[in-house]
């Protein structure tokens, strides 16, 4: 069953935050993300590359999955889901297939994180694709607005009074 959202309460939420930025924070507290995906998770890399005939591409997060026996590619969007999402991510799954999967490896699983999504079109967008792909929210922490941190004590000042 595909979690919905995941919550990545340990990345927090800025104004203007970009993919790379959230990607960057993912690996930096790969533990951390790793005890959110659930177990059995093995981080392979970080825009993982990939050459598939004279063309190079780079996969967001390759993980594998011990107790499955499959890679699992994760591509982050820092948007709403679009259709096209999902024929990119059908392809990175059927490269690592072609290119990295072993004999006995079970087939690529692909998630593909998006800062929010219509469940409505994001079936439509999966009912043809053969291949397991899901389509996921995800959530980061939030941070207060800077007119309200001044109100407030910061995290030093509450040890010093404990």
């Amino acid at each position: 069953m595909l979690k919905d959202p995941y919550v990545f309460d340990f990345i927090t939420a800025k104004q203007g935050l970009k993919e790379h930025d959230i990607e960057e924070q993912m690996v930096s507290n790969v533990t951390k993300l790793l005890l959110e995906l659930g177990t059995g998770f093995a981080f392979m890399g970080r825009q993982y590359h990939l050459t598939v005939g004279q063309e190079d591409f780079y996969i967001d997060l390759l993980f594998y999955n011990v107790k499955l026996r499959s890679y699992v590619v994760i591509e982050l969007k820092n948007e709403k889901f679009k259709p096209e999402f999902t024929g990119q991510l059908s392809f990175y799954v059927a490269a690592v297939d072609g290119e990295l999967a072993n004999e006995g490896d079970n087939p690529t699983i692909g998630l593909l994180l998006c800062k929010e999504k219509d469940n409505v079109v994001a079936e439509y967008s999966l009912r043809d694709i053969a291949a397991p792909i899901g389509v996921s929210e995800y959530r980061l922490g939030d941070v207060l607005p800077e007119q309200y941190l001044e109100y407030l004590p910061t995290p030093e000042d509450l040890q010093a009074r404990i």
